[in-house]
């Protein structure tokens, strides 16, 4: 069944939102802080190995050679003006800040939680491919395993930010699901390079969430989010118009 592993994966989430809330009523603050800064140095790590993944190829002798660099900035730059001229990040806070009024009134940190997790579990390189591998192919397997890691960071995260984390369920169906429905109509345009190119940048906001979550800098990466489309975009025009 096309889109079950989205399914699936959005209900891991919920589960695993929903018990690590009943963990946080009784989770002291100091331990709040110490998961909460564990778990931004497991994201940065993970964000910056998949650029690196992407970024450097190894050639004969074993040196390191970079590629897709230009690629990565035109699609930074670019995806980051649409982010912000579409305040995708200011949307995705208000609609947390909806869902908090609605159904966890005096839960402070239901949005950030909402937004927080909505994006860690959006711009990750299995999101992406498995989407795709689900929409080209109906094999799940991809995102059954995003769903087990997902499921189980879930409970870490709702632990320190409450149940905001279980409703970033709704943008993982909208997103994912998007994906996986259009994989059909754009599949021959998506080669391996393409694709690589795409998971590349989508580890660079990673890298830019984990920093959000160390306190580092604050980075818009909610309004970065097009990024991840622009190879796919600047693919389809150099091959219409030849360039």
């Amino acid at each position: 069944m096309i889109g079950l592993g989205t399914i699936v994966n959005a209900g891991a989430i919920i589960l695993g939102g929903v018990s690590g809330t009943f963990i946080k009523n009784g989770l002291p603050q100091r331990y709040k802080d110490i998961v909460m800064q564990a778990i931004g140095l497991a994201v940065l790590m993970v964000g910056i190995g998949g650029t690196l993944q992407g970024t450097y190829l190894v050639v004969s002798g074993g040196k390191l050679d970079r590629q897709y660099t230009m690629i990565m900035i035109f699609s930074l730059v670019i995806g980051g003006l649409i982010g912000e001229f579409l305040d995708i990040e200011g949307k995705l806070e208000k609609m947390g800040r909806w869902f908090q009024d609605k159904f966890a009134k005096g839960s402070g940190t239901f949005a950030e939680g909402f937004v927080t997790a909505s994006l860690i579990y959006c711009v990750g390189a299995m999101a992406i491919v498995g989407s795709l591998e689900d929409g080209l192919t109906g094999n799940a397997s991809t995102l059954f395993a995003k769903s087990i890691l997902d499921g189980v960071s879930a409970v870490v995260f709702a632990a320190t930010l409450g149940i905001g984390v279980a409703f970033s369920a709704l943008p993982i169906l909208l997103y994912q699901g998007g994906i996986t429905l259009l994989a059909g109509f754009i599949k021959p345009w998506l080669t391996d390079i393409v694709i690589t190119q795409m998971s590349m940048v989508g580890s660079i906001l990673i890298m830019a969430i984990g920093m959000n979550m160390l306190e580092i800098k604050k980075i818009k990466v909610g309004n970065l989010l097009p990024a991840i489309f622009i190879p796919f975009v600047y693919y389809l025009i150099t091959n219409i118009f030849k360039l």
